[in-house]
């Protein structure tokens, strides 16, 4: 039966005019001619205005709210481009009137950024426009309007020295010097510049000499303003188009971060305190965004830290992937490193604060690193569940990055004619070029650091080309509207209806001390049934835009237990017995309690480093060699996987020392310990042009000390190097070692992992030896071995066992374990492109069962695996470590991920095509340029980006060009525990979140806390990504609390004090001659490090 309700309720709307309120979303988007706001940022083309005059043309305007009138309703301020700024005021029930024509608001530049803010302090709102233009533009003073309390206003941005001209983008209000005032930050982005100048690759500007660089006003408390930026360190250059305002390091003072376009790099300005500012982006951030857009500071997470989202414009789907983002260059992105850029890369980038003045970038991981050419970003608790969602705008006049568009500016630009003839060529050209109209976005926050999709959901029904946004409650009925400054259409005003959800709210007016009445910079912090909702009071939010000044709380159905409200000056007060649903009034005269205590970081944690103490003084160094010159299509490199580590007494005093390995070109080092406690380096100084991967200090020849294996690995060299053969070193008892020439098999794989374990109960060790890769030719399968020790000597035995282990895969890990209890003792393996692999020892050989164990489909990108009785019913569990999902690569069994591998131009290359799902679809994952530069024939097949984008992968070869291809598939990228159900079979479940964020590479079972359950010490990392992905860098070290029980929580590391911010590889855990445990951790081109536990 057809149901006509829908399609009765749409004739309806059309017959009445009015919109339409779908029951079924949250937002609905109100028509102009109900709300009667009719302004729109009207940008047409013509000889005066255009993008040659004027780069920024497209770059659209803000929006400012606020109660101008104090009548208690907000009101609303439009900047235009060419057209005229509009004032509307609230009339009530979304009626809104324009009072422009009378209120005194006269700009003729181009307006662009809008504070509102009471600047003079008489409890009026006043305000602030910043105005930029083409560098022709007679109008580029900003302009300050003064409330003159009855709908009018006077402009006297001279009077006060804000009347800036330098081309501005935004501005915000706050009190960075803690007087007591408002000063001024103003961002710029000038005009004078072509698109090619902008990422040209050059030593930044540090020094305050540029026209690009920002600006500080100090208010100089008798109605004027004084520019300090010079003094107070505001020195770096940038094409800024972002602007947040938070206590980013939570000290007491208010930190500026601001995200710059291009190449220039987003800047945290960090607040000393003493009226001066530092750029700290490069120690707290591992990366940031490319061409950083609108920003957004708020603790997304509810854990009381502000955490940063910056926009980019990376696109959702494949077509606009493809067509808009060009292929990277690995040597330039080094370029841009050696001098002192900080990495960039095309995305959205949410900056999660760890507390430690450090940042964990999550975006990938949150689902939100996606939202094309964007704009601005709002963070806000939209569903009043308590947890803040985002609601980001998008879209550019003309699609001026498609790349077919660029390749003919380039290609065919005519040089005859006159220069007015070329110029009208251009113009047209652009003219012609489609609008990249592309849907705002909302994004519900779901409370475990991820984000859903909920545009269509939440209302959002067709695209625009919006800019600037911001939140008020427009109808006071406890829930926030949106309003969006648009490009050639009408401004949108989106009502929000979550009051039918009856969930609680609160809002909070704050009323300061005289010099900020509005509290702006005040923290509050609602507590309620075990857990708090951080807020920081600040206007200038997203894009060029200001929001409403009364505070929003979503509270869900919990009930508020109490409020904490910390002022700008760090007094602080306590507020109880709070009723839901209300707007209340906090006045800072009142219920003041004392100042407020900053923790210092890093206190009473249960581990610390003692790296010094252990007289540990070593960093891994890595040699140059880049394995994409090779093979140009690898999703990552494999030479840089050190290094490892492995324990062992080697000179008989009973202490236990260490092994580490060093890279091609380094030796590996021994670390003795001495009878003091600290540790003396002794380099083995042989063979060191192989670069070292797992090493097992053990005793080979039975003689009663511990002889070294080394495993040569890393794909410096060609296949089959000798340099790829593993070695054997033998001990004489005091330390000193020999290499033993005829002690192994020939093994010239490049390897990874050597796993000891008495396979023929002979009572010496035999071994599993795990091959890693064959170089240049990603991703065919390497050799692995199983090697009996024979007296000292080493056969490989891996065909009498089972043949499948000699080409099992790209190991990458291995253990020897009793999985099933039946006393033999069985290997597991893991790889890249590798199922968790149960071989089970049944007499005498090893049976691949992994499928009756219930692992065949976890093919993933694994690097470790661990074993424990984690939930303590008596049989051994496992971690295993992987991809993680902090990454643009995704899989399922489903959609799985898969390389096609084979010398398509025959040119004696294995060329390893990737492909993976985007929006159900299975596409190339490369760029056309990279493809085509690997491969030359696909150049005519794909002529143009638009081609290459609408072919998916099946269509993209021809059938026998993929036959006898090589395949491998992923399926999983989560890290994961492996419930041994006792029976033979494993329950695979996600490890916690904050396991998710990067590639695990190692772990330890420990008991941190002492408490009598088995706890776990994470590493990870992945810099070997080429310039488009990049690093996995968002591990910062973590530890997982266990309950016995099988479950796990992430601690903190301001609790847990493990906090290793490297490319960290492996870690050991070491016995002290005092009986202390000591932690280890080795990272790639870092230092090695050392933890114990504080109690």
């Amino acid at each position: 039966m057809i149901n006509r309700y829908p399609l009765c309720l749409f004739i309806l709307c059309l017959l009445t005019g009015s919109s339409c309120k779908n029951p079924d979303t949250l937002f609905t988007a109100l028509k102009s001619t109900d709300t009667h706001i009719d302004f729109s940022n009207e940008i047409q083309e013509n000889e005066e205005h255009n993008i040659l005059n004027f780069m920024n043309i497209y770059a659209g305007a803000g929006v400012g709210v606020g109660d101008i009138n104090n009548d208690g309703l907000t009101d609303i301020f439009f900047a235009g481009n060419i057209v005229p700024d509009r004032l509307y005021v609230n009339k009530g029930g979304f009626n809104f009137e324009d009072i422009t024509a009378r209120s005194g608001i006269n700009n003729k530049g181009w307006s662009t950024g809008v504070c509102m803010a009471d600047i003079n302090q008489d409890g009026w709102l006043d305000i602030y426009v910043a105005v930029s233009g083409g560098a022709e533009s007679p109008e580029k003073a900003n302009k300050l309007y003064i409330n003159q309390k009855n709908n009018t206003f006077t402009e006297e941005g001279e009077s006060y020295g804000l009347a800036d001209t330098s081309q501005s983008t935004h501005a915000a209000f706050f009190d960075y010097d803690r007087d007591g005032d408002l000063d001024m930050f103003l961002i710029i982005n000038p005009v004078d510049y072509t698109m090619s100048s902008v990422n040209t690759i050059r030593a930044r500007k540090l020094n305050g000499e540029s026209n690009s660089t920002d600006k500080l006003y100090r208010n100089n408390g008798d109605s004027t303003f004084t520019d300090v930026s010079a003094e107070s360190g505001i020195l770096i250059e940038g094409y800024s188009l972002g602007l947040g305002i938070s206590d980013i390091d939570n000290d007491g003072w208010p930190d500026v971060y601001v995200s710059n376009d291009f190449l220039t790099n987003d800047i945290l300005y960090r607040n000393n305190g003493d009226g001066t500012f530092s750029d700290v982006s490069n120690t707290y951030f591992k990366h940031t965004s490319f061409a950083g857009m609108g920003n957004d500071i708020a603790d997304y997470n509810n854990d009381g830290l502000a955490d940063i989202l910056v926009l980019d414009m990376l696109p959702e789907d494949h077509k606009r992937q493809k067509t808009i983002i060009p292929a990277s260059n690995f040597d330039k992105f080094q370029m841009t490193l050696n001098k002192g850029y900080t990495a960039q890369y095309t995305r959205n980038t949410l900056q999660l604060n760890n507390g430690n003045n450090s940042f964990s970038e999550i975006g990938q991981f949150a689902g939100i690193s996606q939202t094309d050419w964007s704009w601005s970003v709002l963070l806000a608790d939209y569903d009043n569940d308590g947890l803040k969602d985002a609601f980001i705008t998008n879209g550019f006049r003309r699609d001026i990055g498609d790349m077919d568009y660029i390749n003919y500016q380039q290609e065919s630009s005519n040089p005859f004619g006159s220069e007015k003839a070329r110029r009208e060529r251009k113009l047209q050209t652009i003219k012609e070029l489609p609008s990249a109209s592309v849907k705002n976005y909302f994004y519900k926050n779901n409370g475990d650091f991820t984000f859903t999709n909920t545009t269509t959901d939440w209302g959002i029904e067709h695209a625009n080309l919006s800019n600037g946004s911001a939140f008020a409650d427009f109808d006071n009925d406890g829930d926030l509207d949106l309003v969006v400054n648009n490009i050639n259409e009408k401004a949108s005003i989106l009502q929000n209806n979550s009051e039918k959800n009856q969930s609680r709210y609160l809002k909070l007016k704050l009323i300061g001390k005289k010099g900020n009445r509005d509290g702006i910079g005040t923290k509050i912090t609602v507590h309620t049934n075990g857990d708090n909702q951080y807020y920081q009071h600040f206007l200038s939010r997203g894009y060029e835009s200001s929001v409403d000044q009364i505070v929003h709380f979503g509270l869900g159905k919990t009930k508020i237990d109490s409020i904490t409200i910390v002022w700008p000056d760090q007094n602080t007060q306590v507020l109880k017995d709070v009723k839901e649903n209300q707007m209340l009034t906090v006045e800072y005269a009142k219920g003041i309690i004392g100042a407020n205590h900053v923790e210092a970081h890093l206190t009473n944690t249960l581990l610390k480093e003692i790296t010094d103490s252990l007289k540990i003084d070593f960093e891994h160094k890595e040699n140059s060699f880049v394995d994409f010159k090779v093979q140009l299509l690898l999703p990552h490199m494999h030479s840089k996987n050190g290094p490892k580590m492995t324990k062992g007494d080697i000179n008989g005093d009973g202490l236990q020392d260490f092994y580490i390995g060093g890279s091609k070109g380094y030796s590996g080092v021994f670390f003795v310990q001495g009878p003091e406690g600290g540790f003396k380096e002794q380099p083995l100084n042989l063979d060191i042009q192989s670069e070292d991967m797992g090493s097992l200090l053990f005793d080979a020849d039975n003689d009663g000390d511990n002889d070294l294996y080394v495993v040569s690995g890393g794909s410096e060299f060609k296949k089959q190097n000798p340099w790829y053969q593993d070695r054997l070193y033998l001990n004489d008892g005091h330390g000193n070692f020999t290499k033993d020439e005829s002690a192994l098999p020939k093994i010239e794989a490049s390897g990874s992992i050597v796993r000891p374990f008495d396979f023929d109960g002979d009572n010496d060790l035999d071994l599993f030896v795990g091959g890693r890769l064959v170089p240049g030719e990603y991703p065919t399968v390497p050799r692995s071995f199983v090697l009996r020790n024979q007296n000292g000597k080493f056969q490989d035995i891996t065909q009498e066992l089972n043949p499948e282990l000699s080409n099992i895969g790209m190991v990458t890990d291995a253990i020897w374990e009793d999985y099933d209890q039946d006393g033999e003792t069985d290997l597991i393996v893991v790889g890249e492109f590798m199922n968790i692999t149960v071989f089970k020892n049944t007499d005498g050989k090893l049976e691949n069962v992994t499928k009756s164990t219930g692992l065949s489909d976890t093919s993933g990108w694994w690097n470790c695996i661990k074993s424990a009785d984690i939930d303590g019913d008596g049989d051994m569990d496992f971690f295993a470590g992987n991809l993680g999902t902090n990454s643009r690569y995704k899989a399922s069994i489903s959609e799985p991920l898969c390389i096609y591998a084979k010398d398509y131009d025959k040119n004696n290359s294995i060329d390893p095509i990737m492909c993976y799902y985007i929006q159900g679809k299975n596409y190339i994952a490369h760029p056309r340029d990279l493809l085509v530069g690997q491969i030359a024939s696909m150049r005519g097949r794909f002529a143009t980006f638009g081609s290459y984008a609408e072919v998916e992968f099946e269509d993209a070869f021809l059938p026998k060009e993929l036959e006898n291809a090589l395949i491998v598939k992923a399926m999983e990228f989560q890290s994961l525990y492996l419930e041994n159900l006792g029976d033979g079979t494993f329950k695979t479940r996600a490890l916690p979140p904050m396991a998710q964020i990067a590639p695990i590479n190692d772990m330890a079972f420990i008991d941190a806390d002492k408490d009598g359950q088995l706890d776990v010490l994470i590493v990870g990392n992945n810099y070997s990504g080429d310039s488009a992905i990049g690093n996995h860098d968002a591990m910062i070290g973590l530890l997982l609390k266990g309950d016995g029980k099988g479950g796990f929580s992430s601690v903190p590391v301001t609790k847990s004090g493990f906090y290793v911010h490297s490319d960290a590889k492996d870690i050991q855990q070491l016995k002290m001659g005092d009986g202390r445990e000591v932690i280890l951790v080795g990272s790639n081109s870092s230092a090695l490090r050392a933890f114990s536990y504080v109690h």
